[in-house]
C-alpha cells in the first residue's frame, strides 16, 4: 500500500524551516562535495526519517543529483525496533529510494549502548560500500551533539561534540550529520505533521542510558539558562570547526 508522502513544496513552517537549516548544513560542511551516490541510516524514528524526506526533497534542488539509498538495521533491540519493514518499504517506495535491510542478532545478556553501537555502524558501512555509497547521513540533531559534548566533556575532559562531517578512514566510508543544526522539538513537529511521530526505541537500557541521564541534566540548566542549548551547540560547533582547520 502506497503511504500519502507530502510534497516537499507543500511544506510551510517546521519543514521550511528544517529544509533550511539542512540545505545550510550540508552548504556550510561541504557534506556532498564529489559524492554520487548517498546511504541514509534509516532506523525508523523521527529523526531518519525527517533526514530521509529532506535529502530527497534537496538533492537534485540546489545539490547535485545522485542516488540515494536508505539502509535500516533490523533486530530485536536494535534503535528503531518495533518499525514495521513494510511500513519503511512503502515510504522509500514512494520517495524513489532503494529500500536495504540489514539483521543484527543482539542477546538481551549482551545488550549495551557501545557494542550495540559498533554492531549496527559495523553493518550500515558494509551496505552502503556493497552499493558504492561511500558517504552515509545519520540523523543526529542538534540536541544529540549537545548531548555527545556534555558526555566527553564530564568523562574524558574533552570538549568534543558530534562532527557534522568526518572521514572513517579505517572503515573506507565518510559520516555526514545534515540535521546537525536542528532541535529535537523541531524535528518532532515536523513529525507530527508527517504523521511518523511515533515512540519507536523498544531497546531495554535505552531509556536509562548515560545518554537519557544527560538530556535531563541539560533540561535542568536550561531551567537557569534558557538558551544553554543552543549555546552549547554552537560552542561545539565553533571549536570543532577550529581543530579541523588547524590539522
Amino acid at each position: 500500500m502506497k503511504l500519502p508522502i507530502a510534497s516537499p513544496l507543500s511544506w510551510s513552517g517546521a519543514g521550511k524551516k528544517i529544509e533550511s537549516a539542512t540545505r545550510k548544513a550540508l552548504y556550510d560542511y561541504k557534506m556532498l562535495e564529489g559524492v554520487k551516490a548517498l546511504a541514509v541510516a534509516l532506523s525508523g524514528g523521527k529523526d531518519s526519517l525527517t533526514l530521509l524526506y529532506m535529502l530527497k526533497a534537496i538533492i537534485g534542488r540546489g545539490f547535485p543529483q545522485m542516488k540515494l539509498h536508505a539502509i535500516h538495521v533490523n533486530g530485536a533491540f536494535t534503535c528503531g525496533a518495533g518499525v514495521s519493514l513494510d511500513y519503511l518499504r512503502s515510504i522509500c517506495e514512494n520517495l524513489d529510494v532503494n529500500f536495504i535491510v540489514r539483521e543484527a542478532n543482539q542477546s538481551l545478556e549482551e545488550l549495551e549502548c557501545y557494542s550495540c553501537s559498533r554492531k549496527r555502524r559495523s553493518l550500515l558501512f558494509d551496505a552502503a560500500k556493497e552499493v558504492d555509497a561511500t558517504t552515509i547521513a545519520f540523523g543526529h540533531h542538534r540536541d544529540d551533539h549537545v548531548q555527545t559534548l556534555l558526555m566527553n566533556l564530564l568523562h574524558k575532559g574533552e570538549f568534543a561534540g558530534n562532527l557534522p562531517k568526518i572521514q572513517m578512514h579505517a572503515y573506507g566510508v565518510a559520516i555526514i550529520r545534515p540535521l546537525i543544526y536542528i532541535s529535537e522539538q523541531e524535528i518532532k513537529t515536523f513529525a507530527k505533521q508527517q504523521n511518523f511521530l511515533r515512540i519507536t526505541c523498544q531497546c531495554p537500557v535505552g531509556q536509562t542510558s548515560m545518554r537519557k541521564k544527560v538530556d535531563q541534566l541539560v533540561d535542568e540548566i536550561e531551567a537557569l539558562y534558557p538558551n544553554a542549548r543552543a549555546n552549547l551547540a554552537s560552542a561545539g560547533l565553533l571549536y570543532g570547526s577550529d581543530k579541523a582547520s588547524k590539522k
